[in-house]
């Protein structure tokens, strides 16, 4: 988002590939993923020139990412979107060329107004951060460069399919975000979906709470899509390839190990946003917990031996143990005869809770990052295991079912460690540390603490200091307004 108003220059966030795989002395190819052959453990590439060939591999890890879903919605080709360095720069570009439309003395009036009229489509973190910052870029930089009367017409307005934007956050935020863009005078419809959008205009509908939908059509200047994410080609390819296991329409289906579901061997491995980690459904295994709970003989469990079942259920369930070392506090909740003891009813009512708290991962970078450092970790475990025990290599070798079997036992499951949501809402930000504790500021402070995370994230010394430059150079002399 930073990128695409002038406040970095694009390179300051960049950094080139080889440069990373030079550290870990790996070898690198420039190509695009077309097909996979996965009996024979062969991806086919795309390189320049239209070049083809296959590429043999031992362990694949998938992480292409995942691109916009449409939603239904027509004419998409005249929006934005924001996943690539060449995305941030056409965006850019368009801004300024609209803003420079506009103040022609040959545009009239109707016309400044479409062209100076940016809608977002999508209320979550990426499109409130986006029209955060081009407000920023509206009101503390163009305004010194154009007309007032042309500043006037600026119009933002976000089109949310849900009741609140930033709905995966805390209701404190959604509602602490929607004030602050009301106060900056930006339009948030909520409730409506984008039905289709043409080079002059976009239509939407609201649907109300008495059931009825309204038609509406906006003029616009601008439109950037981001409304959620869908199966990028080459996943959607891997997917039907294994359409006994992969029947989610979003992402690829992966074990608490990070491998992918349906493949034999446990071989391919995805991550990040085109993957979601399938977590056990415990409410499946009810029998088999309640019998490990409880001595024989007894036909309901003691507080004792519910304190030693949530333990070692934590212990076997690990992506479902923040849930489960919970219940140990609420014991007296889920009794709900008060006898001080858990029946086979009140243990389903138990396992229900905890299974609609096990919600799929969101699409964030925090997850992206630690699904990579714990599947870098394991292969390299594996590797140093097998190049000391030759027999289990060739052992794991000779059965697939045996490879997935003892790889399991020698790599802990994966586990989320949530450290927080963070949004920028133009001169505020606002912070989801999960379990009801939130952050919101209006201040210099708060624009600042968004900025430190940001920093922080950054994958080198070399971009940490470029991208700190320019966040100097912007406060010395404001952001480039150029179109490049």
């Amino acid at each position: 988002m930073i990128v695409t108003v002038g406040t970095v220059e694009f390179r300051s966030v960049l950094e080139a590939i080889r440069r990373i795989i030079k550290r870990t002395r790996g070898s690198y190819i420039e190509a695009a993923a077309v097909d996979i052959d996965l009996e024979r453990k062969m991806v086919l590439v795309k390189q320049a020139g239209e070049e083809m060939a296959w590429v043999p591999y031992d362990r694949l890890v998938v992480g292409v990412g995942a691109q916009s879903i449409t939603h239904g919605a027509t004419g998409l080709e005249f929006c934005h979107k924001l996943k690539t360095i060449n995305d941030a720069r056409s965006i850019r570009q368009h801004i300024m060329a609209n803003f420079e439309k506009a103040v022609r003395p040959t545009t009239s009036s109707e016309e400044k107004q479409r062209l100076l009229t940016f809608v977002v489509c999508g209320g979550g973190p990426t499109g409130c951060e986006f029209a955060a910052e081009l407000y920023d870029f509206l009101t503390e930089d163009l305004k010194h460069y154009f007309p007032k009367a042309v500043q006037e017409m600026v119009k933002v307005v976000i089109v949310q399919s849900q009741d609140h934007i930033l709905n995966m956050m805390d209701s404190v935020i959604s509602e602490f975000a929607e004030r602050e863009f009301a106060r900056h005078n930006m339009t948030v419809i909520t409730n409506s979906r984008v039905q289709s959008i043409d080079e002059t205009a976009l239509k939407y509908s609201t649907k109300h709470l008495d059931g009825s939908v309204t038609e509406h059509e906006i003029p616009q200047g601008f439109v950037l899509w981001s409304t959620g994410l869908s199966l990028a080609p080459f996943t959607k390819l891997l997917c039907d390839k294994l359409p006994n296991a992969q029947k989610n329409r979003h992402a690829i289906t992966v074990d608490e190990h990070l491998r992918v579901k349906g493949v034999a061997d446990g071989s391919v491995y995805a991550l990040g946003d085109c993957a979601t980690v399938e977590y056990p459904h415990l409410l499946n295994h009810i029998t088999e917990l309640f019998d490990s709970a409880h001595h024989v003989g007894n036909t309901e469990i003691t507080r004792a031996e519910f304190r030693v079942f949530v333990k070692e259920a934590a212990a076997k369930y690990p992506n479902a143990a923040s849930h489960l070392l919970t219940l140990e506090r609420d014991f007296d909740s889920f009794d709900t005869d008060g006898n001080g003891r858990i029946s086979i009813d009140e243990f389903e009512h138990m396992l229900e809770y905890v299974d609609s708290k096990l919600t799929a991962l969101p699409a964030l970078a925090q997850v992206a990052s630690q699904e990579g450092v714990y599947l870098g970790h394991g292969l390299n475990h594996l590797a140093a295991m097998y190049a000391a025990d030759e027999d289990t290599r060739l052992k794991v070798e000779a059965s697939p079912e045996a490879r997935r079997g003892v790889e399991a036992h020698a790599v802990r499951p994966f586990m989320y460690h949530h450290r927080g949501t963070l949004a920028y809402l133009g001169r505020a930000a606002a912070a989801d540390f999960g379990d009801g504790r939130a952050y919101r500021g209006s201040n210099l402070a708060a624009k600042y603490l968004w900025r430190s995370v940001y920093w922080s994230q950054q994958v080198s010394l070399r971009t940490r200091l470029l991208l700190a430059m320019d966040w100097l150079k912007e406060l010395l002399f404001g952001r480039d307004i150029s179109k490049f």
